[in-house]
């Protein structure tokens, strides 16, 4: 019961990444998180990711929900909604069920939706020669 009881905790809390933090690796967490400072690396996590207006983050995201207000540059997964508010920028490859796009906010790159969307296939073409 106690072990339970932990676990709930766990997936209600939010971390947080405050503004002029620089953390340079990968995260995983099962809750929540929100960026307000730089990431450089991947982050994983079974909740939602809110990337404040002085966030940004470099890498590859995985997530159920995210909302971005500041920047991020990579390759974007998630599972449900994301949300790209009209501060935010995106720079990379997304591959979403549900994208909504505020006026004014800025989107480079590719984008992949369905309910079940599936990584796009990478490029496997061989020399002619190849056997």
């Amino acid at each position: 019961m106690a072990k339970e009881q932990e676990q709930s905790v766990l997936q209600n809390t939010i971390s947080r990444i405050c503004q002029g933090t620089e953390i340079i690796g990968d995260v995983i967490t099962s809750g929540d998180i929100r960026i307000d400072g730089l990431l450089k690396g991947n982050i994983s996590t079974q909740g939602r990711i809110v990337i404040g207006a002085t966030g940004k983050i470099l890498g590859e995201i995985t997530c159920r929900n995210i909302d971005i207000w500041g920047s991020f540059e990579g390759k974007l997964s998630v599972a449900e909604t994301l949300l790209l508010k009209e501060s935010g920028v995106i720079t990379g490859d997304i591959i979403t069920n549900k994208l909504i796009v505020e006026p004014c906010a800025i989107f480079n790159g590719s984008c992949t939706m369905g309910k079940n969307p599936k990584e796009p296939e990478k490029s496997t073409s061989e020399p002619a020669n190849a056997k």
